[in-house]
């Protein structure tokens, strides 16, 4: 696995094209990043997608993947380093994580843990007790993907709680929540961690969702 960080490119062309890479509206703009950072592994037109991103803010995207990034026209020379991180159990890890949190519910498929908990406040209620059900419910789900992927959490904080609306048509537009979550959890499992870690936690994750940075704590 690499790790790597993607720039976009400074030069005058690639500024030019600002609006389109980064629009204003925040769905949007995911939805613009998810094709921006195909074009750096846009080899085989036929391949699915097979690395986790993250926007970092001012034009930097971190990004792991099986294979480098290749050179593109629209970012800097990428930043890329081996990941191949030596765990035990019982090392503790700083983290950061931005993940679309769900689950399944009976009847309704797989819904978004703060969105679900929501449902159970009273509605003139709900704007005010938003960041507390959403530390609640992001905290708990993340101690349930640690229980599944070999690590316990010793502290969980959710830093922000967002819904995204992706570009589409009226009503059937694609809509999802977005928690920031970082802390500080303990390995049980190296091997399951690390292949959970390979494969993302969470769901939409085209959408630079499902990657978790880890250091050591």
């Amino acid at each position: 696995m690499y790790l790597s960080r993607l720039t976009l490119d400074r030069k005058p062309d690639v500024a030019a094209l600002g609006p389109l890479l980064e629009p204003a509206h925040e769905g949007r703009r995911m939805d613009a990043h998810h094709r921006l950072i195909w074009s750096a592994f846009a080899g085989d037109p036929a391949a699915s997608r097979d690395f986790l991103w993250r926007d970092m803010g001012r034009s930097q995207f971190m990004v792991l993947s099986p294979r480098p990034p290749a050179a593109s026209a629209l970012f800097e020379s990428p930043e890329v380093k081996p990941f191949a991180p030596e765990l035990s159990p019982g090392d503790r890890l700083a983290f950061v994580l931005r993940a679309n949190a769900t689950r399944a519910r009976k009847g309704a498929g797989r819904v978004d843990v703060v969105m679900d908990a929501l449902k159970a406040v009273p509605r003139p209620e709900r704007a005010a007790r938003r960041m507390e059900i959403a530390q609640k419910a992001g905290a708990d789900w993340l101690a349930g993907q640690g229980a599944r992927a070999g690590f316990r959490v010793l502290d969980c904080h959710v830093g922000a709680y967002d819904v995204r609306d992706l570009p589409g048509q009226g009503r059937r537009r694609p809509r999802f929540g977005v928690l920031d979550l970082e802390g500080v959890l303990e390995i049980t499992d190296a091997q399951a961690f690390l292949a959970r870690l390979r494969q993302g936690f969470g769901r939409a994750k085209a959408f630079g969702c499902g990657l978790m940075l880890i250091r050591r704590a």
